[in-house]
């Protein structure tokens, strides 16, 4: 049959995406009598909450796309950040530090029980190696539990876009 749809107050997980249904009965929601402005109201309605979806949309899959890069710079960090730990008071490490881009020169890291961490927007902070790993840890965990949200939040979504569609 033929059907139309209509947006349902429920948000998906409590995040705010408004729902799409889609109802069997178009008499229903139209009444007996196809009135121009009824079709009019309701095609408007369908037309906005398609534009909502695909702002969203954009929005997630940016967020998405974020969450991708920053999660292998924080494990790569924590990695680092492991590994000058548990050189604390031994041999000297040699590394190449990088100074601009694809320039490096060579370096010898010794007697350590710091790091500093780039925090954004041009700060940088000193951390001792327990301060370090406990917020890289909470950080990689924080950003791995986001990047799965927006992905159910975006699954969820596409499913609103296709019933919006139809």
């Amino acid at each position: 049959g033929f059907g139309v749809i209509i947006m349902e107050v429920a948000v998906a997980g409590d995040r705010g995406i408004p729902q799409a249904n889609f109802i069997q009965n178009v008499e229903a929601v139209l009444g007996s009598e196809y009135e121009d402005t009824k079709i009019e109201a309701l095609l408007k309605q369908l037309q906005d909450l398609y534009s909502k979806y695909k702002v969203l949309e954009v929005r997630l899959t940016q967020n998405r796309g974020n969450l991708k890069n920053k999660l292998p710079e924080i494990k790569k960090t924590l990695e680092q950040v492991t590994l000058l730990s548990s050189k604390k008071g031994g041999d000297p490490i040699s590394t190449h530090f990088e100074l601009s881009d694809s320039v490096y020169a060579n370096a010898e890291i010794k007697d350590v029980d710091s790091v500093c961490l780039w925090l954004g927007a041009n700060v940088m902070l000193e951390y001792s190696f327990e301060e370090a790993l406990g917020l890289l840890t909470r950080n990689l965990s924080t950003a791995t539990t986001n990047l799965k949200t927006v992905e159910e939040d975006l699954a969820f979504l596409k499913d609103q876009i296709t019933t919006t569609e139809v």
